[in-house]
């Protein structure tokens, strides 16, 4: 094995336990989730287990990140994401990053089987920001109930019960960015002289 072939080896170890620990995982719950011994984790974490594919695939599909990244393989020069929409209940969400951060983002497409006349609020862990492209959106946050146009934007903590749906008869569009609780959504504005 060549030098360069053993070093990108020793640097999944470390790349690994980055992903882990910044999903806020442990080495038994990883080991649960790909069916990959605590022992074997452990000595692939440290170095003292070489990575084989078979044990790369499902750990790159579990931290959802390509398995290019969990080996550090150069980037391609093409930094576009192909990346898969995915539709339920009437909404289409395409991501816009690949989860790999804390930070996640979403352009979704809300179709009108989302309005709702009594929607029902949800409350999670985490800082919502969200911006409207085209369409109306209905926000209900807390005891608000709103009512957002194309270039609008809102943010919030999402432990305040909230939902937001269409707020007629059409699509709404609209991006969003999801953040682990405490991150917020920093906008610069230039600012005008007075």
């Amino acid at each position: 094995m060549d030098e360069e072939t053993q070093s990108t080896m020793a640097a999944v170890g470390p790349r690994l336990k980055g992903l882990r620990t910044q999903r806020n995982l442990s080495l038994t719950a990883l080991a649960e989730a790909t069916g990959i011994s605590l022992s074997t984790l452990s000595r692939l974490e440290s170095g003292r287990r070489r990575p084989t594919l078979e044990l790369l695939l499902p750990l790159a599909r579990e931290l959802r990140v390509d398995i290019g990244r969990l080996i550090g393989a150069p980037q391609t020069g093409d930094p576009r994401l192909h990346l898969r929409p995915v539709t339920r209940h009437g909404m289409t969400m395409l991501p816009l990053t690949r989860r790999a951060g804390s930070l996640q983002a979403y352009k979704l497409i809300i179709s009108p089987k989302m309005r709702s006349p009594e929607p029902e609020q949800a409350s999670h862990e985490g800082y919502e920001w969200i911006y409207v492209l085209d369409g109306r959106l209905r926000l209900v946050l807390g005891d608000n109930d709103l009512i957002m146009g194309p270039g609008e934007a809102a943010e919030f903590d999402t432990r305040t019960p909230h939902w937001f749906g269409n707020a007629d008869e059409h699509p709404v569009e609209i991006l969003s960015l999801l953040g682990r609780q405490g991150e917020r959504a920093h906008l610069r504005a230039r600012t005008t002289p007075r």
